[in-house]
């Protein structure tokens, strides 16, 4: 049977100051679903609250608008996607095969504390399909529980955006906490590449995550290897 991917999309439009706007990190879903796309799967996109997933207004210029990004915007049906996605009570995990939760700031906001995502993640976990994130996608991992009450994290090694790229940013002042610290204070064992902004994946067993956008592509190759 092929396999499903439900990629996990942001609500979020601004930073803490609502004239800084923010949103989806486009190539972090773009780079992935071309992947999967090239595999034959099926795949589908919620968030939190589900309709408009935002796009960030800086991974829309050049260097970082690459042929995926740009392919995406210029196709009315893919965008559409984006303007319509499903909310998590319309989701039945069993359907699906890998979860992948996509980045940009804005997920810092919305991902941590949507029970229906960390509902859906702690299912398709605990029947051993796969959980991946990418860059700032990694918050929404900061709470899943399983069924034994333990975190999902603890103990696991995992990458996402690190605190140094945020520095080298220039948006430190600009979100609501350290991601890479409150990973390391849920037992999350956290790896960073040496150079920042370039790629990175690590692997713990069924957890697949990426550092940064640089990232998203071998991410979910690795998905696609696994899976």
């Amino acid at each position: 049977m092929t396999k499903r991917i439900l990629h996990v999309v942001t609500n979020v439009n601004h930073y803490i100051d609502p004239a800084e706007p923010t949103g989806l990190w486009l190539s972090e879903l773009t780079h992935a679903w071309h992947v999967f796309d090239e595999q034959g799967y099926e795949q589908h996109i919620v968030s939190p609250k589900g309709g408009l997933s935002p796009l960030e207004p800086r991974a829309l210029k050049w260097p970082l608008l690459d042929v995926t990004a740009k392919a995406w915007l210029a196709d009315e049906a893919s965008m559409a996607l984006l303007a319509n996605t499903a909310r998590p009570d319309q989701i039945d995990p069993a359907q699906f095969d890998a979860i992948y939760f996509t980045g940009g700031h804005a997920v810092m906001w919305d991902f941590p504390d949507n029970v229906g995502l960390q509902q859906i993640t702690q299912a398709i976990f605990e029947r051993g399909g796969i959980v991946s994130s990418v860059c700032h996608g990694y918050c929404g991992l900061l709470n899943t529980r399983l069924s034994d009450g333990s975190l999902l994290v603890a103990g696991r090694q995992l990458t996402g955006f690190s605190w140094t790229e945020e520095v080298l940013a220039g948006v430190v002042k600009k979100i609501p906490y350290n991601a890479e610290a409150e990973m390391k204070e849920r037992g999350a064992i956290y790896e960073k590449g040496l150079i920042p902004f370039t790629p990175k994946v690590v692997t713990d067993g069924c957890l697949v995550t990426g550092q940064n956008p640089q990232s998203a592509k071998a991410t979910a190759r690795r998905v696609a290897a696994l899976l």
